[in-house]
């Protein structure tokens, strides 16, 4: 049996390669004041069933994944910052979803993951809200198509 720590660094490393691969615009940055914020929205699919047991992630043609990461910019190594995060999702007919992030860490990495289900050839909009202490309080709109596989 793997342990946890493995387990999830191959999360992170599943999550990267997806981002580097370009999968449906996968991966994508804002830059607010001394922070970057790193966001991208997948299929569950693109995961192991074993990372998505260990991590409470269903597996599935109709749940996407929602990841969020905050990096300190002004910092030596750009450290990532634990922050407060909510956010909403909603499809074109406006149907809403309150999306419940998971607080990820490994080691130095801090990741904020949701789950958000979608049906085929459906385009879901993202407002997600992100507060650090006094320093950060923004939102991050974007958008994202899922499909089924």
């Amino acid at each position: 049996m793997l342990n946890p720590l493995f387990r999830l660094a191959a999360l992170v490393l599943i999550l990267i390669s997806i981002s580097f691969s370009g999968l449906a615009n996968a991966e994508q940055k804002q830059k607010v004041g001394n922070y970057d914020i790193h966001y991208m929205a997948l299929s569950s699919t693109f995961i192991t069933p074993t990372i998505a047991k260990t991590y409470g992630i269903e597996r599935s043609s109709y749940t996407g994944l929602v990841n969020i990461t905050v990096l300190d910019t002004s910092q030596e190594g750009m450290p990532a910052v634990a922050v407060e995060i909510s956010g909403i999702a909603n499809n074109l007919l406006d149907a809403r979803i309150d999306l419940e992030f998971k607080e990820i860490r490994e080691g130095d990495s801090i990741y904020y993951i949701a789950q958000v289900p979608y049906r085929d050839d459906q385009e879901i909009n993202f407002d997600i809200s992100i507060k650090y202490n006094t320093k950060l309080n923004t939102s991050v709109k974007f958008k994202q198509k899922f499909y089924i596989d």
